[in-house]
């Protein structure tokens, strides 16, 4: 089992750069591929990215591709992601999460989760 925790998230202007990050614990977080994934008000939860157990396979969303990225450090517990060109269309709550397969797109297919941090964009 692995606990994670967002952080990073904040109020910025469009435009704006925002690195968030997320700190597992528990077992070893180099056995997961981890994900990012987001919810507006009144949507359902959304694919962002997602990165394999040892970082060479990344996948991301259309709507984020060329201006987020995504990456993990195995030596810190951590997985980031960094989101440059904000945009008001990105304001959600992020959240990370973490499956024990291979790199996927699908929220259902995901077993932990953390509790998100709010990113909020303004025009």
């Amino acid at each position: 089992q692995v606990h994670l925790v967002e952080s990073g998230g904040g109020l910025v202007q469009a435009g704006a750069s925002l690195r968030l990050s997320c700190a597992a614990s528990g077992r070893s977080f180099s056995s997961y591929s981890m994900g990012w994934f987001r919810q507006a008000p009144g949507k359902e939860r959304e694919f962002v990215a997602t990165i394999s157990r040892n970082g060479p396979t990344s996948l991301y969303a259309d709507s984020v591709k060329g201006r987020f990225t995504i990456s993990r450090d195995n030596d810190k517990n951590t997985l980031y992601l960094q989101m440059n060109s904000l945009k008001p269309e990105d304001t959600a709550i992020y959240y990370c999460a973490a499956r024990g397969g291979t790199v996927a797109t699908q929220t259902t297919r995901y077993d932990y989760w953390g509790q998100g941090t709010q990113v909020t964009v303004s025009s």
